[in-house]
């Protein structure tokens, strides 16, 4: 991967960037777009969409999302602890001991360590248990309500995982916070680009969304917007190549392509535009592997039911530790999910659109 491809990962995982509060991951979109873009603009809520092409040809969307599992301040204690609002899903077993940032209305940076009641003081059995989420708090050295106060700190203030972009021991697997759904974005930059640079008989829309994390908000308001012909949401996907794996769960495997979505629970796939993309993959000895998310949803959940409906497909990078502070991708999946997604968006010229929505 070269260099100026990692820079993008490392800017984007980097980057902070809760539901509602995306603005951080919407500046480095818009710094990277601007120089493929023939235009870029927002919807009302503050999603991000570069447009790319002119003429009569199909709009086709592609869309990851902006925002990153993470935490809300709802309360400062008397002695300075922050009570917390989980924004998106959270497993109350990654959460304990990990340490946090909190940003201030004044953009100010304040650390922090999730913590609770230790396990001396719980009983026998109360240790067997999951700690509740409720029963957590965020420890930021504070030694009162009024010293937290003072550095800036007030309830709705966004708290994101605190992690570095780390390059595991020179090998193709990379480490950082909120992959989920920095990658997809990455994804759709990148198209962009490629895209800039050759011929394509369509009009592109490359985006972000915001809110996907907490119902696929973002979606809905971005595909009304651009009113699409074709859609693709650009996500994350489990991989089941860990110990303890059944083999049913174990289909995903870092480092065999980009997941094409045959079902979930938000949507099931327009299934010419599915066949289409699997052709392109096989075509092109595209590395790809199939999934399901009976479970879940992506964005095409909403975007396949903009105004009279749209033919839409997600197209998948497989994950570990998705919703944590600490997730796991292969460098090998994100590329070929560029160039799948390059080679399928380049060839749905007029004629093509049209097959897949003749019916």
């Amino acid at each position: 991967m070269e260099k100026k491809e990692e820079e993008l990962l490392i800017d984007l995982t980097s980057a902070r960037g809760i539901a509602g509060n995306e603005e951080e991951v919407r500046e480095v979109f818009k710094a990277y777009a601007k120089n493929f873009a023939d235009d870029i603009f927002f919807d009302g809520l503050g999603s991000v969409i570069a447009k790319h092409g002119a003429g009569g040809g199909p709009k086709v969307f592609i869309s990851g999302h902006l925002d990153e599992v993470g935490f809300m301040v709802t309360k400062i204690t008397e002695k300075g602890f922050l009570e917390f609002q989980t924004i998106g899903g959270w497993w109350n077993q990654v959460m304990l001991a990990q340490q946090v940032e909190i940003k201030t209305r004044k953009g100010k940076i304040i650390h922090g360590v999730i913590g609770s009641k230790p396990p001396h003081v719980l009983t026998p059995e109360a240790r067997k248990k999951p700690f509740e989420i409720k029963d957590m708090f965020i420890d930021i050295g504070a030694t009162s309500q009024e010293e937290a106060k003072e550095w800036g700190i007030r309830p709705g203030d966004m708290v994101t995982p605190y992690i570095q972009y780390q390059r595991m021991n020179e090998s193709k697997f990379l480490l950082a916070k909120a992959w989920d759904n920095r990658i997809g974005t990455a994804v759709a930059l990148r198209v962009l680009e490629n895209l800039s640079q050759r011929e394509h008989h369509n009009v592109l829309f490359a985006g972000s969304d915001v809110q996907e994390e907490v119902g696929l908000r973002g979606a809905r308001t971005s595909s009304h917007i651009v009113n699409p012909d074709i859609a693709f949401a650009l996500d994350t996907g489990t991989a089941g190549d860990t110990p303890g794996m059944t083999p049913k769960e174990a289909d995903s495997v870092l480092g065999n392509g980009p997941q094409i979505l045959i079902y979930d629970a938000s949507m099931v796939p327009h299934k010419k535009l599915l066949d289409f993309v699997i052709d392109v993959a096989e075509e092109l000895a595209i590395p790809f592997q199939y999934t399901v998310i009976a479970g879940g949803g992506t964005d095409a959940g909403q975007m396949h039911l903009t105004r009279d409906g749209v033919p839409s497909l997600a197209i998948t990078v497989p994950v570990r530790y998705l919703h944590s502070h600490t997730s796991v991708i292969h460098e090998e999946d994100y590329l070929n999910t560029v160039k799948l997604v390059t080679e399928v968006v380049a060839r749905l010229d007029s004629e093509t659109v049209g097959e897949i929505k003749n019916y």
